[in-house]
């Protein structure tokens, strides 16, 4: 793994193209929670005791190529310059030849930030000679955006066929704690999963049923189990037509001895900004929505965490968004924290509202590796090859 670690590689002087993930969620322009823009900043000041110039390319949303005002990184690169205590200077527009300049005046152990790089038509294209581009800009290319490492996208993947290109230390992070869950396992080992869609999560529970102990269906994704069970789960939230990918994920549990565990009662209401009431499963009535789960569940989810060396959460158990249907999830979090801290287990928690949620209720750092990426954790996990991880392995600097 070709890494900026790596004691041969001279940063000094360096012009390092620092792809990262500032994808972070934003209010009217205000930025509304910041770990992704705090996960980069070993990297970054890394680079900054080497010496070396750096050019940071990011992005945010899904502008389509085209110059979209409400989507500019310039908020972020502001607080980005507040977490550093150091001035970036913020290059407002696309890619000319005024950047280029710039970019050979800028100095050494200082920063410069691109504007959004899906501004431009030829990232998401991956085309060739945006790739070729970009790479001019810099002597060395680092990818710290493991989140956006499952796209071919040219500063992603196009850009390392051009210039010496290296791991970031995030992204280290991220891949050596997605293999020791995958591979480095210190059983029992336990996997709380949730989301709303049982398709988009199939392939990785089927390949976890394979080294698992235990996987725990909530969300969404439990309503489609239990409707597959024959139970009445009323105007709740499911897929329809999924009963052979339920069948399956049961199939797999009993072939490879991994259990399967659901909800033995929840929480229900009406409508989505209403009051809950807790209810055994043969009580659900037509016109109840599942909001969240109950004590019973929750106090057999509680006995999988105690006895398990190795967790992974993904995905809410619930609604938690209004405070009626969030104790499922503030209970996850917080039985998650305590028993990472109190037995040292291996905790690994992923996926954007996951981590909302444990911002919300423990602290971050009380897990052991806190995921901020979305498709490629998930897809990691599936036992996916990554284009942006490939790419960097295939590297010869």
């Amino acid at each position: 793994m070709n890494t900026i670690l790596d004691k041969k590689l001279v940063l000094k002087n360096k012009k390092v193209l620092l792809r990262v993930d500032l994808n972070v969620p934003m209010n009217n322009g205000a930025i509304t929670e910041t770990t992704r823009i705090e996960k980069i900043l070993p990297t970054i000041n890394y680079l900054l005791e080497k010496e070396a110039k750096i050019i940071i390319i990011s992005h945010v949303g899904r502008p389509k190529g085209k110059v979209v005002n409400e989507m500019s990184l310039e908020p972020i690169s502001n607080k980005l310059s507040q977490f550093l205590n150091k001035k970036i200077l913020f290059k407002k527009f696309l890619i000319n030849e005024d950047t280029i300049n710039q970019i050979k005046e800028i100095k050494n152990a200082s920063i410069i930030m691109l504007e959004n790089i899906r501004f431009h038509k030829g990232e998401e294209e991956n085309e060739e000679n945006f790739s070729k581009q970009i790479s001019s800009l810099g002597d060395i290319y680092v990818n710290d955006a493991f989140s956006c490492s499952h796209r071919s996208h040219a500063s992603i993947e196009g850009i390392t066929k051009y210039m010496p290109s290296f791991f970031g230390l995030q992204i280290i992070e991220e891949i050596n704690a997605l293999k020791r869950l995958t591979s480095e396992i210190k059983k029992p080992i336990s996997c709380i999963i949730g989301g709303s869609k049982i398709s988009t999560k199939i392939n990785i529970i089927k390949n976890l049923i394979k080294i698992f102990d235990s996987i725990i269906i909530v969300g969404g994704m439990a309503n489609t189990v239990l409707k597959f069970k024959g139970i009445n789960i009323g105007r709740s939230i499911n897929e329809v037509d999924k009963n052979n990918l339920v069948k399956e994920i049961f199939e797999d549990s009993i072939k490879y001895n991994c259990e399967i565990n659901c909800p033995l009662d929840v929480v229900v209401s009406n409508k989505l900004d209403g009051l809950g009431k807790g209810k055994e499963l043969d009580e659900i009535e037509n016109d109840d929505m599942i909001l969240d789960i109950g004590p019973k569940t929750i106090s057999s989810i509680e006995k999988i965490i105690n006895k398990s060396n190795t967790i992974l959460w993904n995905g809410p158990a619930g609604y938690f968004e209004n405070p009626n249907f969030e104790n499922g999830t503030k209970k996850i979090s917080q039985m998650i924290s305590d028993k990472t801290i109190r037995d040292n287990i291996f905790s690994v928690v992923g996926g954007g509202e996951t981590v909302a949620a444990i911002n919300k209720y423990s602290k971050i750092d009380s897990f052991t590796f806190v995921s901020t990426a979305g498709g490629a954790f998930l897809e990691f996990l599936e036992g996916k090859t990554l284009p942006g991880i490939k790419a960097l392995n295939s590297c010869q600097n």
